[in-house]
């Protein structure tokens, strides 16, 4: 179980922001386009050392992520072009989270034992990977297997519920180091438990395809 797995009930709390779109005849692309806008301004706080400022930022573009798909269902504006971009920008957005806060220069567990300070930065990059590769396993998934039922407008996902640690984790653990300002320890969970999830998605999938 994962809050990706929660993700309808989430979406339904969304609704009236997405009909306050549709009325102003802004389209579900440009949706992301603003949830992209809004993650590299969050990105660009954390490189500051605004991190409350950026942990709102997040929040909106975690919002704003979850508004453009029910836009496009809503007006019945789905395509498949969107839900590519949707995957895109997302994916950009926490690259560039992730690397703001390592351009921020805070340290990460060089303040707790004596190393390096290349070490933080070597941990920030372990944490940009795993949050890209245990998202990167769905799409190769469906390529791959060949999972193309689409469900409301997405395709059927066999990695829905496996995994524990997803994106919305990840998003959730910056947005509260953010506010509490320990970021250091939403970046070494993060470092963890992303590739730590990895695994248990390839584990799965060699198990029931192998």
């Amino acid at each position: 179980m994962n809050i990706t797995s929660l993700r309808p009930k989430f979406i339904k709390y969304t609704e009236r922001i997405a009909s306050i779109f549709i009325r102003l005849g802004v389209t579900p692309n440009q949706v992301s386009m603003l949830s992209l806008l809004f993650g590299f301004s969050c990105a660009l706080a954390f490189a500051g050392r605004h991190f409350v400022a950026g942990s709102l930022l997040l929040f909106v573009s975690a919002i704003l992520d979850l508004v453009d798909g029910n836009v496009a269902r809503k007006n019945h504006t789905e395509s498949r072009f969107g839900a590519v971009f949707d995957w895109i920008a997302d994916k950009y957005v926490d690259a560039a989270v992730i690397l703001g806060i390592g351009f921020s220069g805070i340290p990460i567990i060089s303040h707790l034992i004596e190393v390096p300070q290349v070490v933080d930065f070597g941990i920030v990059g372990l944490a940009l990977a795993g949050s890209l590769l245990n998202t990167f396993i769905k799409p190769v998934t469906y390529a791959e297997i060949g999972f193309s039922e689409r469900v409301a407008g997405k395709i059927e996902d066999p990695l829905e519920g496996v995994g524990f640690f997803g994106r919305p984790e990840t998003i959730l653990v910056l947005v509260l180091g953010g506010v509490t300002g320990l970021l250091w320890v939403s970046v070494l969970l993060i470092a963890v438990c992303t590739n730590l999830s990895a695994i248990q998605r390839v584990v799965y999938l060699y198990r029931r395809y192998s």
